[in-house]
């Protein structure tokens, strides 16, 4: 019972983890009942195991199989693969029962402790005991990391809030929802600019030259997304075609004065609101005209590049090339 308990525990610990974004974990991995079943019955082969044949349990074997095979088994990143050993390793031992030094899983706040003894009962008045609120040290992260949970939080309520709106104020004299629809989509349209961007070059082209010609496609697939979303959103408003899904959801991000996530898949990474970010499109349009018509830039601005790593390897490629060291040394 102790060790199915501390199994639940960080079955829990490592789900709840995920609220927590980048922080919990580099990428938000599918923990579910499966795993914590399939867990529990391993747990009890090897207790039985161990029972039969008067043996000690191998906590090192456990320790891997739960945390290599069956969570590890979908983790992809390195980090969080640690974490997850670290895990175990702090959860599961002999430690557990040491009639010397009390186990507590964490006693931030709290005594997270581990029963040694009862029965179903007396677990479920342990677990009904539990704070329904953990503070982040409870995970081991810094109580920094609920800023970002509260931020997350605040902001879904505030997005759900404004979904709400009906916008009909067009009969007590303010603009209606459509027509402010249809006003904010015909200055996103006077801002897109008129001219295709393009990079052409005779022979073989440097790094860098690839960087911006990869940059430039990303850059164009957006734009003609725009400008064929923005279109066909005005005609639907005016009943020439029919409101499609797709585009009821760009009207309602477009009322909201958030960025569409049609368009947000074809764009850096961002938290921006439409008119911050409608700025940053505009940037690095000058950035990339800039760079095919003038001259290389002195200084990049990362920030305004789809995918800044691919810029990075670059640059180590010209200098290895002008420098004649060998690349996989860099």
């Amino acid at each position: 019972r102790p060790l199915m308990y501390v199994l639940a525990f960080f079955h829990a610990v490592v789900q709840d983890r995920r609220k927590f974004g980048r922080i919990g974990w580099n990428v938000a991995y599918d923990f579910n009942e499966s795993d914590f079943k399939v867990s529990a019955k391993l747990l009890n082969l090897y207790l039985q195991k161990s029972f039969d044949q008067k043996e000690i349990l191998p906590w090192e074997t456990l320790r891997y199989l739960i945390g290599e095979a069956m969570y590890g088994g979908r983790v992809t990143d390195n980090y969080d693969r640690r974490i997850l050993n670290t895990y175990l390793e702090e959860y599961m031992g002999d430690f557990l029962f040491d009639e010397n030094v009390k186990f507590y899983f964490s006693r931030s706040g709290f005594d997270y402790e581990c029963l040694l003894e009862g029965n179903l009962g007396a677990y479920q008045q342990a677990i009904l005991a539990l704070p329904i609120n953990q503070s982040p040290t409870v995970f081991g992260l810094h109580t920094n990391a609920e800023i970002n949970y509260f931020m997350a939080s605040a902001k879904d309520i505030y997005i759900g809030l404004m979904s709400m709106q009906t916008g009909t104020g067009g009969d007590s004299g303010g603009m209606s929802r459509e027509d402010f629809i249809e006003k904010t989509a015909t200055d996103i349209q006077s801002k897109i600019p008129k001219d295709e961007l393009k990079f052409l070059k005779d022979g073989v082209p440097s790094p860098l030259e690839v960087v911006l010609m990869q940059e430039i496609e990303r850059y164009e697939a957006l734009v003609k997304r725009m400008v064929g979303n923005l279109a066909d959103l005005k005609r639907a408003l005016k009943g020439e075609i029919g409101m499609t899904q797709a585009l009821d959801d760009i009207g309602t991000a477009l009322f909201n004065g958030l960025l569409p996530g049609a368009w947000a898949k074809l764009a850096p990474q961002t938290e921006k609101p439409l008119g911050s970010w409608m700025d940053h499109f505009l940037r690095r349009n000058k950035q990339y005209s800039d760079w095919a018509n003038v001259a290389e830039p002195a200084v990049f601005w990362l920030s305004g590049i789809h995918i800044p790593e691919s810029l990075l390897s670059a640059l180590v490629q010209a200098s290895c090339r002008r420098r004649g060291w060998a690349l996989d040394k860099s």
